[in-house]
C-alpha cells in the first residue's frame, strides 16, 4: 500500500488536518481503536478562542501567564491571532456551537481566563460533537483497528509506517506522515484518558533518534469522580468551577483559598496540588458541589453530566460528589515548528497533544487544547499540500516481533502504579530515582513491542524530571 499521506489518530488534530486535504491526494487515516477512542471525543469544556481582534493580547497574556514563563511566545501569538479563523472555518462549514434564542455565540470562563472566551456544543459535550462534525466531514478513508508499531525512515526522510492490523505485521509506504496520536494516559493507574492513548509514537521517535520536548510537564485535571474502579476516570468539566461549582471538605469548607486568592479559579496546576495537599494533611474526602446552580440550568448546560451521575444515583446539582486530581493532559511531546513539521526529518509532522510547539509551556490554559489542535493541524496541512514526493525505492523489511509477551500485564500495571506514585501531582528525587530504576529492569526484561515503546516513553519523562530540579508550573519538586 502507498499513500501521499498516512494520519495517525482519528482525534480533532488527525481529522481537521484530513478536512483540510483535498481528495485529490491519496490519504488513509490510520486508528487503533475505533474512531471514537479518543480524547477528543471525552472533551467537555469547550474551544477557546480570541473572542474578536482586542481580545487577542489578553488572550495571548493569559496563556502566557498559565505557561509559567516556559512558552514559545511565537507559537501562542500564532495560536491566538488564528483562533477566529478556525472557529469561523468550522462555523462555515457547518458546525453550531451553542448560540442564544438570536443566534448569538455563549461563551465560558474557565480557570485562569481573564474573561468569558470559550465555546461549547451540547452544553457539556463540546469533544462529541465536535468530533461527530468532523468524522462526517471526512473525505479521505480511514483504516480502524490498526496499531502503529514503527516508523519507516531513510535518509531523514520518513517513507511510512509498520501497523498491527488483523493479527498481521504489513507496511504502509506514505511520502508524507502526520502523526496525530493523543498522549499518555494509560501509562498512569488514574487518569481521564481514551484507553488506546499510551505514549507509544513516543516511544518510536526515541527509537528514531526524534527529540522530545518537555515531557515532565504533564498536567492532572483537579476535579475527577474518584469513586469508580476502571483507570479511566469520570471528567468533571473546568466550566463547571468556571459557572460556580464549589471544592469543599464534607462540611463545605471552601479551602481552595487557603492556597490561592483565586480559589476555584486558580490554574488547574494550584487546584490539584491544593486538593491533593489539603486531602493529605486533613485525612478528609474532598468534594464537588454545585449548589450555586438552579437545576433547570444546570440540566441544559451540563446534560451528559447530570445523565451520567443521575445513572449513578447522584441527584445533581443538589448533591456532592467526591473528587480527586488524576492525569489530563500531556503538553509536552514530539518536538516540532510553528507548522507542525518535526525538524530533521522531511515529510514527518506532528500535530495536536501528541505535539509540543511550545504553546503550553509548564501549564496549558484551560480549553486551549482543541484550539491548538486545529490552529496547527490546519497550518501542518498547509505544509503537507507543499511537500514534494520522496524518489527512489525504499529496501525495507518487517523484523517480526510480537506486540505482546504473556508477563506484560503485570509489568505493565506496576508502570502505571509507580508513574501515578511517584510522577504526578507532587515528586521527589526518591520517588523518581526509585522509578527509573524499575523502569530500566523491565527494560531488561524480554518484554513485547507495546510495552517497550511505553517504557521508553515513560523512561524519559522521568528523565525529564529528573533534569529538571526546580518547580515550574505542574513540575512540582519536593525535596
Amino acid at each position: 500500500m502507498h499513500y501521499d499521506v498516512v494520519i495517525i489518530g482519528a482525534g480533532v488534530a488527525g481529522l481537521y488536518a484530513a478536512m483540510n486535504i483535498p481528495k485529490e491526494k491519496k490519504v488513509l487515516i490510520v486508528n487503533k481503536a475505533h474512531p471514537w477512542e479518543c480524547n477528543t471525543f471525552y472533551a467537555q469544556g469547550g474551544v477557546t478562542t480570541a473572542k474578536d481582534d482586542a481580545d487577542i493580547p489578553m488572550h495571548i497574556a493569559d496563556t502566557l501567564e498559565a505557561g509559567a514563563g516556559l512558552c514559545n511566545e511565537e507559537a501562542v501569538r500564532v495560536l491566538s491571532e488564528n483562533s477566529q479563523v478556525v472557529i469561523n472555518d468550522l462555523i462555515t462549514r457547518g458546525f453550531e456551537f451553542d448560540a442564544d434564542e438570536n443566534g448569538a455565540l455563549l461563551y465560558t470562563q474557565e480557570a485562569a481566563h481573564s474573561q468569558k472566551r470559550i465555546l461549547h456544543a451540547g452544553g457539556d459535550a463540546t469533544g462529541r460533537y465536535l468530533h461527530h462534525f468532523l468524522l462526517k466531514k471526512n473525505p479521505h478513508p480511514m483504516l480502524e483497528g490498526a496499531t502503529v508499531s514503527d516508523f519507516i525512515v531513510e535518509a531523514s526522510q520518513i517513507r511510512g509506517v509498520v501497523v498491527m492490523h488483523a493479527g498481521e505485521l504489513k507496511t504502509i509506504m506514505a511520502d508524507t506522515v502526520v502523526v496525530a496520536s493523543g498522549g499518555v494516559g494509560a501509562l498512569f493507574e488514574y487518569h481521564t484518558n481514551a484507553s488506546s492513548i499510551s505514549g507509544e509514537l513516543h516511544g518510536i521517535c526515541l527509537e528514531h533518534g526524534i527529540a522530545l520536548e518537555y515531557m515532565e510537564m504533564l498536567q492532572f485535571h483537579p476535579t475527577v469522580y474518584v469513586d469508580e474502579t476502571t483507570a479511566q476516570k469520570q471528567l468533571l468539566t473546568e466550566a463547571l468551577r468556571g459557572e460556580g461549582a464549589q471544592v469543599v471538605d464534607a462540611l463545605g469548607y471552601r479551602f481552595l483559598f487557603e492556597y490561592d486568592k483565586r480559589g476555584e479559579m486558580a490554574p488547574r496546576d494550584i487546584v490539584s496540588r491544593a486538593i491533593f495537599d489539603y486531602a493529605q494533611k486533613s485525612g478528609k474526602q474532598v468534594y464537588l458541589s454545585f449548589k450555586s446552580f438552579e437545576y433547570s440550568y444546570f440540566k441544559q448546560r451540563f446534560p451528559n453530566i447530570e445523565n451520567k451521575f443521575a445513572s449513578m444515583g447522584y441527584n445533581l446539582p443538589h448533591d456532592i460528589v467526591p473528587i480527586s486530581p488524576a492525569f489530563h493532559y500531556a503538553i509536552g511531546g514530539i518536538k516540532t515548528d510553528l507548522n507542525g513539521h518535526v525538524p530533521n526529518v522531511k515529510g514527518l509532522y506532528a500535530v495536536g497533544e501528541v505535539a509540543s510547539t511550545g504553546v503550553h509551556g509548564a501549564n496549558r490554559l484551560a480549553s486551549n487544547s482543541l484550539l491548538e489542535g486545529l490552529v496547527f493541524a490546519y497550518r501542518a496541512a498547509q505544509e503537507v499540500m507543499k511537500e514534494e514526493a520522496p524518489t527512489g525505492e525504499v529496501d525495507f523489511k518487517i523484523n517480526p516481533y510480537p506486540l505482546v509477551l504473556s508477563g506484560d500485564k503485570q509489568k505493565k500495571d506496576r508502570l502505571r502504579k509507580i508513574m501515578w506514585e511517584n510522577v504526578s501531582i507532587v515528586r521527589t528525587q526518591e520517588g523518581l530515582d526509585n522509578t527509573l530504576n524499575e523502569i530500566h529492569k523491565m527494560l531488561e526484561d524480554e518484554v513485547g513491542r507495546l510495552l517497550y515503546l511505553r517504557l521508553r516513553t515513560a523512561q524519559e519523562i522521568v528523565t525529564s524530571a529528573l533534569d529538571r530540579e526546580n518547580s515550574v508550573g505542574v513540575h512540582y519538586r519536593k525535596n
